[in-house]
C-alpha cells in the first residue's frame, strides 16, 4: 500500500510538471498572438468587411440552431465550458483519440482569428487564454456577430451571408426554416455537410441540429418534424 501512494503521488507531480509546460508553451502562444494583433484591432477589421452580417439580419430560427448545436451554454458561461471539456476529455480518453475538444463558441472564435486548426495541446491552452481576452472584451452577441462571420461554411465561403447567398440565393434573412437549419450544421464538417458535396449528409446533419434544438428546448417535436419535411418539398420543387 506503500509504494502504491508513492507511486500515485510520483504520477501527480509527472502530470503536473507536463501540465505547467504545456501551460506554459500555451501561454507564450497566446501572447504572442495577441500582441501580433490586439483583438479590438482584429473585431474592427472584420467588422468592415462588405459582406458583414449583424445578428438583426438573420432569422431567428437560425441563431438558435447555431447555439444549440455548437454551444448551447453559451449565454452561461465565460468563455469556456468545463462540463463540455471534462465530457470531451472522457471521450477522448476512451477512444484513444484527441477527436473531441469541447470547445466554445468563443473558443472557436480564438481559434478562427489567431491560430490553426492542428490539434495540439498548447494550441488548446492558448485558445482558451484567448478566450477569456475576448470575453472581457466582448458582449455574447458581438461574440456570437463576430463568430458568424468568420467560421467556414465549405465551397470557400467564409462567412454567414457569403454562405447563404452562395448554397440558397438568398439573403441570410430571407432563409427558411429548412435552410437556416440546415446552413447552421455545414461548419461542423463543411466539406462533408456542404450541400453541393452530398444532400444526403448535409440533410442528415440538419436533422441532428434539429434533434439538438428540440433537446435544448428551442423547439418541439412537432415543429422539427415540419421543418425536416420541407427539405423534401424542396427536392420536389427542384426536379420539377
Amino acid at each position: 500500500m506503500k509504494y502504491i501512494k508513492r507511486f500515485l503521488m510520483l504520477l501527480l507531480v509527472v502530470v503536473l510538471i507536463i501540465g505547467g509546460y504545456y501551460v506554459y508553451l500555451g501561454y507564450q502562444m497566446y501572447d504572442k498572438a495577441k500582441n501580433e494583433k490586439p483583438f479590438d484591432e482584429m473585431a474592427e477589421t472584420i467588422q468592415g468587411n462588405q459582406n458583414y452580417t449583424t445578428l438583426d439580419q438573420l432569422p431567428s430560427i437560425y441563431l438558435d440552431a447555431v447555439i444549440a448545436v455548437e454551444d448551447h451554454r453559451f449565454y452561461e458561461h465565460g468563455g469556456i465550458d468545463v462540463l463540455a471539456i471534462g465530457r470531451a476529455i472522457g471521450n477522448d480518453i476512451v477512444s484513444l483519440s484527441f477527436k473531441e475538444g469541447g470547445s466554445t463558441i468563443t473558443q472557436q472564435l480564438a481559434k478562427n482569428l489567431y491560430f490553426t486548426q492542428e490539434k495540439k495541446i498548447e494550441r488548446k491552452i492558448a485558445e482558451v487564454f484567448m478566450a477569456f481576452d475576448i470575453e472581457r472584451t466582448c458582449s455574447k452577441d458581438e461574440i456570437l456577430e463576430l463568430y458568424l462571420n468568420t467560421i467556414y461554411f465549405g465551397d470557400g465561403y467564409y462567412c454567414v451571408k457569403n454562405a447563404s447567398l452562395g448554397y440558397f440565393d438568398k439573403l441570410p434573412k430571407e432563409m427558411n426554416d429548412y435552410e437556416a437549419t440546415l446552413l447552421a450544421g455545414i461548419p461542423n464538417a463543411p466539406s462533408a455537410y456542404s450541400p453541393t458535396n452530398s444532400t444526403v449528409l448535409a440533410s442528415q446533419r440538419q436533422r441532428q441540429v434539429l434533434e439538438r434544438m428540440v433537446k435544448c428546448h428551442y423547439l418541439d417535436q412537432e415543429e422539427a418534424d415540419r421543418i425536416a419535411a420541407l427539405g423534401s418539398v424542396e427536392q420536389i420543387d427542384r426536379i420539377d
